[in-house]
């Protein structure tokens, strides 16, 4: 029997944490370097580089004919990538939508969705491909000594580690990309715009952010929808390489009809029809009457709405439609990206330009040196073959005399051993007097050729010149005109639930005990209404649907609820217990409504009150908010309408037939208490409950009041009134008598 310790000698014993932490470790650099995040020297995923590099040994230049894209895949996954098809074909798709990359990578035919739906691309298997001409500026220099090179994954072919890119391609399409603990959220821009920043950056290896910012105005999303982040922000943004940008749809007036033009970066139009008509179904839309897309291939993006009527305000319309759908969109920014050291990081626009920049120049130097030693080589050659037509006839003879012609060639001529073995491998029509000429010819170019590269390689400003060149002849070849529009504007705001609300005229009513409704239109005799039993009317208000109804109870408190909740009159209305909350034993006395600001007098019967804004009254929770100061035994008089606080004056008068007339200004204005003393009643009487402010009423200036003292009336016109003026908490004049018990007052008709 074998021994346990013995059998398992062979195999390594590791604690599992250790083991644990490796290989989470391990796969997590595996995501974050080969996978999930773009290297900073041509801006592209694994995945991408190895798409384009097949594609290109495929022979699917931009000249090319289209081939099946299942047969590009198939070469990927193969070669290069071995994961999933579904996968690799998605990121191909992705690299030929004209709405998704800026720069689309892919010229597809067929099928490769749309903006409504991207994912909507039909199979590989239907679909064909080629690079598209921007490709080149990726691919170009790839056969020229400019990149290291890795063993593919099962070490019989070879694949570039990173493209030689002529531009910065990793700003230009940006990209996204979750890895294992970050992220990278790096947004499309202009290609004109980023090389003059780079043309700039060489000049000026000094320059600030701030500088780059005034040729990078920020990013440019395929889509041509405004970018409404300020300035300050975006260039927070390129600071600090986090942050967040705002796009929203661009519209316009057509008629009547509001028409959306450009959507924001990958968003759907059929996505946003149906967060509008949501809306609409649920009520929250009342001002949008229709909803239709136009779109076609004339016009890509269509989207109409049909407001209800010319009087809706479109702007305030689109306001509310941008912050409740994804007709405005912020994304996220966050340039993370791997660096020439292999480590990931969050850099800013200086760092990202410099950084490439450094790459460029060493693909650059690499280049040319790879040509240097290519024109040096065959110059070398060159110098051999004008030594052979110098001496044909005897190096003819050696060559038909020796069993071994090299070695004799190269003690004859002095040659070297590649110069011998090239001419030894010479055809014999080659040998015509007339390719001296073109010989010395190539050699002369040639050797102006390795002067010029030898100097440009000597010289960091001819280095920085080439560089610069190249950048401002890609610019002017592949660039073009800025897509998406910046223009600062204020976060759109959504209309609150009254906003929305239509606006109708309508009465709110108030029972004595307390009951609430509100009926359409402003004729109406709440009077005449019916009541429960037992229950008759107590106070009513004209107001309109989309305005805040305000409620007073005995204890000088204040409620507010939306006049559009209110039930119909049709029936007997609601307790307004079930959706406010007074202190025990209060009851509702007096409903107001109306276009805030409304100015009002509030007053007790005990000679107190100032005066106050109706939105004063409006409060948010169900327990109302502390309004007017009501002491013990007192009683709240009905609120009275200000029109003109300059001009107006304030009518009170008692119970016992005193009356007295002054400037509203006098009285203050407050947002709650208990106010200043409006007529003087004598304290012994007000204890003894003999006399009571009986009503407060504002005159407008030249207006006739009359008086009521049971079924008696008293007309006083505006001269009679005269009579009564004085300053504020004096005890006022007496009252003819009959009037010495008032009920009510009111203005004359």
């Amino acid at each position: 029997m074998t021994d346990t310790t013995t059998a398992y000698s062979d195999f390594e014993t590791r604690p599992l944490r250790d083991f644990t932490e490796k290989a989470y470790l391990d796969y997590s650099m595996y995501v974050i370097l080969d996978r999930a995040l773009p290297h900073i020297g041509d801006g592209m995923k694994p995945v991408q580089r190895r798409i384009v590099y097949a594609m290109s040994e495929l022979g699917l230049s931009a000249a090319a004919k289209y081939k099946k894209s299942a047969r590009t895949v198939g070469d990927v996954l193969g070669k290069f990538h071995p994961h999933g098809d579904s996968a690799c074909y998605e990121a191909m798709v992705l690299m030929a939508q004209s709405f998704s990359y800026r720069y689309p990578l892919i010229d597809g035919q067929g099928n490769w969705g749309s903006a409504d739906d991207p994912k909507s691309f039909a199979a590989m298997r239907y679909t064909e491909a080629r690079l598209a001409p921007y490709a080149q500026l990726l691919l170009a220099e790839l056969g020229q000594g400019t990149v290291d090179w890795q063993p593919n994954f099962d070490g019989t072919m070879e694949e570039p580690v990173v493209l030689p890119a002529r531009v910065p391609n990793v700003l230009l399409n940006g990209g996204t990309g979750i890895a294992v603990g970050m992220a990278t959220d790096i947004p499309p821009h202009n290609l004109c715009e980023v090389t003059e920043a780079c043309i700039h950056l060489l000049d000026n290896p000094d320059a600030t952010v701030a500088e780059l910012c005034e040729y990078i105005q920020g990013p440019d999303m395929p889509t041509e929808a405004e970018l409404v982040t300020p300035r300050a922000d975006i260039r927070k943004l390129y600071e600090t390489g986090s942050g967040g940008l705002r796009m929203r749809a661009r519209w316009e007036r057509d008629g009547r009809d509001i028409v959306v033009t450009a959507l924001p970066y990958q968003v759907s139009g059929s996505k946003v029809l149906e967060q509008i008509a949501a809306q609409m179904q649920a009520k929250k839309l009342p001002m949008v009457e229709d909803l239709r897309d136009e779109s076609d291939h004339e016009n890509p993006t269509r989207l109409v709405i049909t407001p209800r009527s010319n009087r809706v305000d479109a702007t305030e319309l689109m306001q509310h439609v941008f912050a409740t759908t994804d007709l405005e969109k912020t994304y996220r920014v966050n340039l993370n990206v791997i660096g020439l050291d292999g480590r990931p990081r969050v850099r800013n626009l200086r760092e990202i330009l410099s950084e490439w920049l450094t790459f460029r120049r060493q693909t650059v130097t690499r280049r040319l040196r790879w040509r240097l030693d290519r024109v040096e080589a065959r110059l070398h050659l060159l110098e051999g073959y004008l030594i052979a037509y110098l001496n044909i006839d005897e190096v003819i003879a050696i060559i038909r005399s020796e069993d071994e012609p090299k070695p004799v060639l190269m003690e004859r001529f002095g040659l070297t051993e590649r110069q011998a073995e090239a001419i030894l491998e010479l055809r014999l029509r080659h040998l015509a007097r007339l390719e001296e000429m073109k010989i010395r010819g190539e050699q002369s170019d040639l050797e102006q050729e390795r002067d010029e590269l030898q100097a440009t390689l000597g010289s960091e400003r001819k280095l920085t010149d080439l560089i610069q060149g190249e950048l401002r002849e890609d610019a002017d070849k592949y660039g073009d005109e800025r897509r998406s529009p910046l223009v600062e504007r204020e976060s759109a705001r959504a209309l609150s639930e009254t906003d929305l609300v239509p606006s109708e005229p309508v009465t709110i009513v108030l029972s004595q005990k307390g009951w609430v409704r509100a009926a359409k239109g402003h004729d109406v005799d709440a009077e005449r209404l019916s009541y429960k039993a037992g229950d008759h009317f107590r106070d009513a208000a004209a107001g309109r649907t989309n305005q805040l109804a305000a409620f007073i109870d005995s204890t000088g408190r204040s409620y507010s609820l939306p006049a559009h909740t209110l039930p119909s009159a049709r029936g007997q209305g609601e307790p307004l217990t079930g959706r406010l909350s007074p202190p025990s034993g209060a009851r509702f006395e007096f409903v107001l409504a109306g276009e805030s600001p409304t100015q009002l007098v509030l007053a007790t019967d005990h000679g107190y009150g100032f005066v106050t804004e109706l939105s004063n009254l409006y409060a948010k929770n169900r327990s109302g908010k502390a309004l007017l100061t009501v002491p013990q035994g007192a009683r709240v008089l009905k609120p009275t309408p200000v029109q003109d606080p300059d001009t107006d004056r304030l009518l009170a008068v008692t119970n016992a037939g005193r009356l007295l007339i002054f400037p509203l200004s006098e009285l203050p204005a407050l947002a709650k208490g208990k106010g200043n003393k409006i007529i003087d009643i004598p304290k012994a009487r007000l204890n003894a409950g003999d006399e009571r402010l009986a009503a407060v009423l504002v005159v407008p200036e030249g207006r006739d009041v009359v008086l009521q003292a049971g079924k008696r009336t008293l007309n006083l016109r505006a001269a009679d009134l005269a009579g009564y003026e004085g300053a504020r908490a004096r005890r006022g004049g007496l009252l003819p008598r009959g009037f010495q018990r008032v009920d009510g007052v009111r203005l004359a008709e």
